[in-house]
Order: structure tokens, then C-alpha cells, then sequence
């Protein structure tokens, strides 16, 4: 009893000394929008844009938060942690690493709206990395594991009738140290390895459903080709006679799910319906349209749920156009190509890899998730590889409503570099060093990937892929890079195809082909070259560039071991000159059967300063420049005059 009161005093006397006192950590480098983060409501939007409900609270703000063995429960707070960002994070206002050997623990309180009785109550997470356990009031709501991929848990049956309700979460996160998806964390990070990231850091929140029955899902997909669209409904809990009804509407450029207001285009009942689409507006780049999609389901006359959501009328294909090449004997080439609605499109961009140097993974508000993107279109790109890590439902959401294509990589399970194994158990370092020809179709080899790992591999990219396969801005998907976890290519590829067969697929960027997917992408740095080339492959150049530039006040951390791929340049000139010497060059692999390129990179991240911007969002070259070669390459005829 003395310890259990003891307990409770520390309890208290912690409440009272941190409560609502918030600031981010260290003395990093960070954005301007840092300042804009606010501790009692930070990233207030609905965070899935694709099926909104007005019913809904946000729960993110100030946690309790405790480190832990992980055999000892949560005992007592030791701080207060801002979700959603994670722990290593500055914007966390905690900024400590946690590591394999210890447990992250949140714990907060809320109290259920009024207005939601009678109602079951959903609690959403949009990622947790990696394992996470739910409790709420001390019972256990479940478990996930997996750091990219929302999950959620009915909660009804914990709910007290009344007053304070607790939620609890336990966080491990053994990041580098195992075969868990974990794109560039490291325990210690270095060059291309970045900061670990643990914990909570996507939104959370909690949603009233129907306690009778209530749409879970929906996958809409567009054929241009007979002018319609087929939703496929999931749904919860129905029974006979009641009425599932998915309506399209009329949508725009910059339509918005949240506000709903459209009118109808057409409609249809049942849990699988095909919607006609009269004079289709085509989804592109420079024209991308939406429209709005409103599913309900009735039972006995009466509406028991309705999600607002939008899609749009677009395909990825595969195509072989054919050039007329100045050859000897004037032979004309085949060569396979990315079609956007049937059209051969040279599809170009940066790679992306999402890091913020305040918030990590996570941006610190909407409006610098959407910056990036916005930058990206100003500069004249139409395409982003978002580089082994997945993004918030919301940053795709603004790639579909500005008009950009993703590839979209899995976040890989290992990687090569034994710069950051010092300190991993012997036998994953040994795993993980397979060998990785990047020129060449022979003498790559696989990751020895324990089956555990590659079942888990497994339920994460497809947790992955059904979460952003409604997203129309998405191409191609990519499931290895540069033979990082790389095992069992085929079967990864006839994987991700049955996952999603509308998309293309990117076998394995950077090296180790087998010729199983629809692309072959290769790997050059700095300048840009294509070593390797298969015919019946859609042939791209993955990464090139990475031209280095420092700007003083605007890096990471003034350590002096900044660089870039291309060296560091002394001025934005000649960032430039060397920028347009690539794309120069890039432009004649064009009309030899390049069909898409990726240059290094949207940002800074950490010590890599190769970025178009800088860590912290400063723009390091002309915009207007950038985007007038930008555009002439892919203005680039596939065929020589």
C-alpha cells in the first residue's frame, strides 16, 4: 500500500511539474513552420481525406510519456511528448533516442462526446513504428506491428458510460537491429542513414460509427477505355435488405471530400457497382481533375453511415512506341514506355525521402507537407519517387489534388553499408551482405532473410499497398532498392502485382534485375548514364545528380563531413551549370529508350546536402531556371530529327 501511494504521489507531483509546458528540443536546424506548430491541437486536419465522416475526434496534443524495460509496465510519467511526433524528434519536445532494449510508453486521457451515445467507437492510428499494444481502461485492445500502415480498434466494450477515459500504448521499435521494415533509420547515424524513429508519427484518432453497420473501405478504379469506374465496398456489419449506395460526383480541380457539395453524376447499389462516366475529364499533371465519390448504407429507409471520398479517371500502362533512329541502315527501334491515358509521358522528378529536420517523419503542419510538393510542380517536375518511406494519407491527397505522379517505394528491411553494423548481432550483418551488381544482369544475389522476416515483409507491403491503391497520383510501385533485404525477387514482384495489377512495377531499383516486373531501372551517380538496357523492359534511370551545395546557417549540423553525391559546388551558378550539363545529357538517353528519370534530391537530410532545398525549406537555385530545363527534358522527342 505504501509503495502504491508513493506511486501515486510521483504521479501527481510529474502532472504538475510538466503539465501543458512544451518546447521543442535541441538545438537543431528547423523549419519555419516549427512556429507554427501548436501543442494543444498540432495537425488538426482530418487525416484521411479519401473517406471523411463528420464524426471525429483529434487526438493528438500532449502525452504522458515514460522509457521503460520492456518487461516493466508504465509505472510512473517521466514527460510529456507531443504526438504525433516521434520521440527522437525535436518537435516531440522530448528528443531522446530509445532504442532495441527499452519500451516507449504513452498514456493520455479523453472523454467521449456526449452526442456519441449509443454509438461504437473506433480508435485510428495513422502509423506507429513499430510494434505497437493498445490498452484502453486497462483492457487490451490489440496489437500491430508495422511502421507505415494505419490500423485501427473498436474500443466500445472498454468504454467506461462515463467521465475520463484512458488510452495506454507500448512502443518497441528495434529499428536497424532486426529485419523490420525500417527504410534509413540507423541506431547511429552516418552518410545516407538517418535518425531513428519510434513511436507515434501519423495522427491518432477516434471516429462514432454506426453500431449497426459501417463502411470499413473502398477501392475505386478507373477505366478510361470504357469510360467508367468500378467501387468495390467493404463494409461492416450489414444485414439483408439494407441498401449500400455509392454515388459519383461532379468534382474539379482542387476538390476537396470535405466539403461536399457536388452534384450527382451517377449512381449505383450494391457492394460492387460499375459507374458510367459521360465525357470523362482525364486525371494529368497538368489537369487534375476529381471527382467525388459519397457511399452510404440504409436500413429500412433510414441512412446508418456515409464516408465522402473522390477518385479520378486515370491509367498507368505499359507501351512500346517505335522512333525512327539515324542509324545506317535506317532501321526503326521499339522501345517500351510510361503511357498516362495511353499516352507515352517521359515521367521526371526528385527523389523524395520525406525528412524533416524538426519533426523527422513527420512534417510539422499541413501546410509544409504540402509545400514540398508545391515546390516540386513549380520547379517543373510531374513525377516523385518517395524514397523508401510512406507518407501520411494526406500528403498523397495533395499529390492527387496538385497533380503529381509517385513511384512509391517500400521501405526496405536492411542494407549494405557496414559503416552503421558495427553494432548489429552477427548473423543480420551477415544476412544482409549480399552482393549488388548495378550494370549488369549477372552476380547479383539475395539477402539471407530469416522466412519469419520475409512473411512479415510481406503483410506489411500489402498493408501498405491497400492503403494508398485508392490514391490516383501513384504509378509505380517499387518493392526493393540498390539489393537492400532484396530476396525472392519474382515472387515480390507476382506479390505486388496481385496486390494492386493496376500499377507498374519497379522490380528492384538500382540493381540486381531479374526481369520479372515491368521496369528496369538503373542507378548512376553523379552523372547521368544508362549502363543497362532490355528491350522488353520499360527502361529508366532510378537516381543521378546529387550535386552538393552548403549554405551557412541551413545544415544540419556544422560538423564539416557535408557532401554530395557530385562533390559541393561554391555558388547556385554553378549548381546550375552542372544541373543542366546532366539534363543536356539526360536528353539524348531519352531517344535511346529512357523512359523516366530521377534526380537526387528534393532536400538536404542531415549531413546529405544535395538537395534542391535545403534541410530546413530554403531554396537553393532559381526556380524559374530550374523549371525551364525541367521542362525541356520532358518536353524531349523519343526520336532524333
Amino acid at each position: 500500500m505504501r509503495r502504491l501511494l508513493a506511486l501515486l504521489a510521483l504521479s501527481l507531483l510529474a502532472q504538475l511539474s510538466f503539465a501543458q509546458t512544451w518546447a521543442p528540443a535541441g538545438n537543431d536546424i528547423k523549419t519555419r513552420w516549427a512556429a507554427e506548430v501548436n501543442p494543444k491541437a498540432p495537425l488538426p486536419e482530418y487525416p484521411r481525406p479519401q473517406m471523411v465522416r463528420g464524426d471525429w475526434m483529434n487526438l493528438n496534443g500532449l502525452w504522458d510519456y515514460a522509457i521503460e524495460a520492456p518487461e516493466a509496465g508504465y509505472s510512473v510519467a517521466q514527460g510529456q511528448i507531443l504526438v504525433p511526433f516521434a520521440i527522437e524528434s525535436s518537435l516531440s519536445g522530448v528528443g531522446k533516442f530509445v532504442g532495441q532494449d527499452k519500451a516507449l510508453w504513452y498514456k493520455r486521457n479523453f472523454t467521449v462526446p456526449r452526442t456519441w451515445k449509443g454509438k461504437k467507437v473506433q480508435l485510428n492510428f495513422g502509423a506507429v513504428d513499430w510494434k505497437a499494444e493498445v490498452w484502453v481502461n486497462g483492457q487490451k485492445a490489440g496489437l500491430h506491428t508495422g511502421g507505415y500502415a494505419p490500423f485501427s480498434f473498436d474500443i466500445t466494450p472498454m468504454l467506461k458510460k462515463s467521465g475520463k477515459q484512458e488510452i495506454c500504448v507500448k512502443v518497441q521499435d528495434a529499428s536497424d537491429q532486426s529485419w523490420q521494415p525500417r527504410g534509413k533509420q540507423v541506431a547511429h547515424p552516418q552518410g545516407i542513414w538517418y535518425t531513428p524513429v519510434t513511436g507515434i508519427w501519423q495522427t491518432v484518432w477516434l471516429e462514432a460509427l454506426s453500431p449497426a453497420a459501417h463502411v470499413s473501405n473502398y477501392y475505386a478504379l478507373a477505366d478510361i477505355d470504357k469510360s467508367n469506374i468500378c467501387v468495390q465496398v467493404d463494409a461492416e456489419g450489414l444485414a439483408e435488405g439494407d441498401v449500400v449506395l455509392v454515388s459519383l460526383k461532379e468534382g474539379g480541380m482542387g476538390y476537396s471530400a470535405e466539403h461536399p457539395s457536388a452534384a450527382v453524376l451517377a449512381s449505383a447499389e450494391g457492394l460492387n457497382v460499375t459507374l458510367p462516366v459521360a465525357e470523362p475529364k482525364l486525371w494529368t499533371p497538368d489537369n487534375p481533375w476529381l471527382y467525388g465519390l459519397e457511399i452510404s448504407i440504409s436500413r429500412n429507409g433510414k441512412l446508418i453511415d456515409k464516408v465522402e471520398g473522390y477518385t479520378a479517371m486515370r491509367k498507368i500502362s505499359k507501351q512500346e512506341t517505335h522512333e525512327s533512329l539515324h542509324t545506317s541502315k535506317g532501321v526503326r527501334r521499339g522501345y517500351q514506355r510510361i503511357a498516362l491515358n495511353n499516352s507515352p509521358l517521359f515521367q521526371y522528378g526528385p527523389l523524395d525521402q520525406g525528412w524533416w529536420p524538426d519533426g523527422l517523419y513527420t512534417a510539422p503542419t499541413d501546410e509544409a507537407l504540402r509545400f514540398d510538393i508545391e515546390k516540386t510542380k513549380e520547379w517543373g517536375f510531374n513525377m516523385i519517387r518517395k524514397h523508401i518511406k510512406v507518407e501520411p494519407a494526406r500528403w498523397y491527397y495533395w499529390c492527387d489534388v496538385l497533380g503529381i505522379m509517385v513511384w512509391q517505394d517500400m521501405p526496405s528491411i536492411a542494407d549494405q553499408s557496414k559503416g552503421v553494423s558495427a553494432t548489429r548481432p552477427e548473423e543480420l550483418v551477415k544476412g544482409q551482405m549480399n552482393q549488388w551488381p548495378n550494370d549488369t544482369f549477372i552476380g547479383g544475389t539475395d539477402c539471407i532473410v530469416p522466412q519469419e522476416w520475409k512473411d512479415n515483409y510481406y503483410k506489411e507491403w500489402g498493408e501498405i499497398i491497400a492503403a494508398l491503391k485508392g490514391f490516383p497520383c501513384i504509378a509505380v510501385w517499387v518493392p526493393f532498392n540498390e539489393g537492400w533485404g532484396q530476396f525472392d525477387t519474382a515472387a515480390a514482384v507476382d506479390f505486388t502485382r496481385k496486390a494492386d495489377p493496376s500499377r507498374l512495377v519497379n522490380e528492384a531499383s538500382g540493381g540486381n534485375f531479374v526481369l520479372a516486373g515491368d521496369i528496369l531501372d538503373a542507378h548512376h551517380y553523379p552523372e547521368p548514364m544508362m549502363n543497362v538496357f532490355e528491350r522488353r523492359m520499360i527502361n529508366v534511370l532510378g537516381e543521378y545528380g546529387g550535386i552538393g551545395y552548403v549554405i551557412d546557417g541551413h545544415i544540419w549540423r556544422p560538423t564539416g563531413k557535408n557532401w554530395g553525391y557530385a562533390g559541393l559546388c561554391q555558388s547556385p551558378e554553378e549548381v546550375l551549370e552542372r544541373y543542366k550539363l546532366y539534363a543536356e545529357r539526360l536528353k539524348t538517353f531519352i531517344t535511346t529508350g529512357c523512359a523516366a528519370a530521377v534526380y537526387t534530391q528534393t532536400t538536404d537530410v542531415e549531413i546529405e546536402v544535395n538537395g534542391l532545398m535545403t534541410y530546413d525549406r530554403l531554396e537553393k537555385l532559381d526556380a524559374a531556371k530550374l523549371r525551364e530545363i525541367n521542362q525541356s527534358v520532358i518536353a524531349t522527342p523519343y526520336w532524333l530529327n
